[in-house]
């Protein structure tokens, strides 16, 4: 059954202080009296976001995916290898997978077996934090695995100015100052030289980039226009981590 789009109209601060209440009594019994405030402060209008940002990524021709089913996060943490049995998170946040390729082949062409395909790029995409100190605007390539981290080393060495292109793009570090790894080697890997002028890239497992919102966006009814504008000036790294 198709679920009718919602009208976005904005988080309160009344959300942050329930989460915050919520990391102090992060236990099922608190929450299941209270399941009618959080769905009323966090996941409807999360959900309602996701709506909105669907939209305005089909009226600008942003390849991203949103919606309100799929895009959020489970708030219900994974505690199977976790001394922390705590069963909530205390954020709630959305991913918008990247959907496009860096380059389309004519029309009655085959697609080129070196691009990943259109539908699903394996972790490059958008994404979006609300809770108390993580109100986040971001994205990047969480799981490239060893074949497009590979890619990724040899373009440096072969190609470093299409590197420097996609991903110190003005406008994009203009949003976001300069991408980074979340997790990085602690040697340039064997094969590579260590006194390279991107070593530090060379060293990278995963990419990420991320703005922190002020209380001011985080809270206004445009928030999905303010996310629209920060997802479109990270195009130039989309691409470049999709042609990997």
């Amino acid at each position: 059954m198709t679920v009718a789009p919602s009208e976005f109209e904005g988080f309160t601060p009344e959300a942050v202080q329930f989460l915050v209440s919520l990391g102090s009594n992060n236990a099922r019994a608190w929450l299941a009296p209270r399941k009618g405030e959080y769905e009323r402060l966090l996941k409807l209008p999360l959900e309602a976001l996701c709506d909105a940002l669907a939209a305005r990524f089909e009226a600008r021709g942003l390849p991203f995916r949103s919606d309100q089913k799929r895009s959020p996060f489970r708030f219900y943490r994974d505690t199977r290898f976790s001394k922390d049995k705590s069963p909530y998170k205390t954020h709630v946040g959305a991913s918008f997978p990247y959907l496009g390729m860096a380059s389309q082949p004519p029309a009655g062409a085959a697609p080129d077996p070196d691009l990943p395909p259109a539908d699903g790029l394996r972790g490059n995409g958008g994404y979006f934090s609300f809770g108390p100190g993580e109100m986040v605007v971001g994205g990047g390539m969480y799981d490239p695995g060893k074949e497009r981290l590979a890619r990724f080393r040899s373009l440096i060495l072969e190609d470093p100015d299409r590197v420097r292109a996609g991903l110190d793009d003005p406008g994009f570090v203009s949003e976001y100052g300069a991408a980074y790894a979340l997790d990085s080697l602690k040697r340039v890997p064997p094969g590579f030289p260590p006194d390279h002028p991107m070593a530090d890239r060379l060293r990278w497992k995963d990419m990420v980039f991320i703005r922190h919102l002020s209380d001011e966006e985080a809270f206004s009814r445009d928030l999905p226009d303010i996310l629209t504008y920060a997802y479109a000036s990270a195009m130039p790294v989309f691409g470049f981590l999709a042609a990997l």
